[in-house]
């Protein structure tokens, strides 16, 4: 695929080429030659209709991680979110040492430490990497999903983005299986502070212990807000926001 350079800003079909606009401007690529109808059916297309099938599974597999944290992630993702994620799924997937060829998924390579360790570490906002904006340490309690950030001062320990007055630091646990779906998620307290040089403990505590089949996911999340008036406004939609996947067990 190649981007395209030239006088006239075409979007449509030429020929054998397609031009298109994408969010990293104007691209063509080549049609495809071989017919859907050809790929599902005809043999020397199995291999082909095996990526396609594990390619399904990584996808969904990401789909339903996003909606499983829709509360806490609906202001702090990117626009290129869901082909990330299912980029790092494909490789969870690939942890599937169990399965066949063409059925091999995320709900099965989870299960094992180089399945986990493809997620750990996970950035929702690609524009607001967390370790970029979040200078403080902290610490994660797997056994309670307490977060904790001692000695924490806004004005020092945080990458500020212009126009910013207040940052609200939470974080989630939750428990997800893969495989059926099934989810448990809870939210932390808020903690919302004015950003100036006062220090704060800050602990991030999840309202109950998320429960259930599936492994737990533990989030946390810096969101900036602008006072007006004496009411917050989230700061450009959340374009600022950063969440983390801190880890999995």
């Amino acid at each position: 695929m190649a981007n395209y350079k030239g006088l006239f800003k075409i979007e449509g079909t030429l020929g054998e080429m397609t031009f298109y606009k994408s969010e990293d401007g104007y691209r063509v690529k080549a049609k495809s030659g071989v017919s859907k109808k050809r790929i599902e059916s005809d043999p020397a297309f199995a291999r082909t209709r095996e990526n396609n099938q594990e390619f399904s599974n990584s996808a969904k597999a990401g789909k339903v991680l996003r909606h499983a944290i829709i509360d806490i992630l609906a202001d702090a993702k990117d626009s290129k979110l869901a082909s990330r994620l299912t980029k790092q799924m494909s490789i969870v997937k690939n942890a599937d040492l169990t399965s066949i060829r063409g059925q091999r998924n995320p709900g099965v390579g989870i299960l094992t430490d180089p399945g986990k360790a493809a997620l750990i570490g996970f950035d929702f906002n690609r524009n607001a990497i967390l370790s970029a904006v979040l200078l403080s340490d902290y610490s994660l309690d797997d056994a309670t999903g307490v977060i904790d950030i001692p000695g924490f001062i806004p004005a020092n320990r945080l990458s500020v983005p212009e126009g910013a007055t207040h940052v609200t630091l939470s974080s989630g646990m939750l428990n997800l299986n893969l495989e059926n779906s099934e989810k448990d998620f809870q939210l932390s307290n808020l903690v919302n502070l004015p950003i100036n040089n006062v220090e704060t403990d800050v602990v991030l505590t999840p309202t109950a212990l998320a429960t259930g089949s599936g492994q737990n996911y533990f989030f946390i999340k810096v969101a900036f807000f602008q006072e007006i008036n004496g009411v917050q406004y989230p700061l450009r939609n959340g374009a600022f926001n950063a969440l983390k996947l801190l880890n999995v067990v």
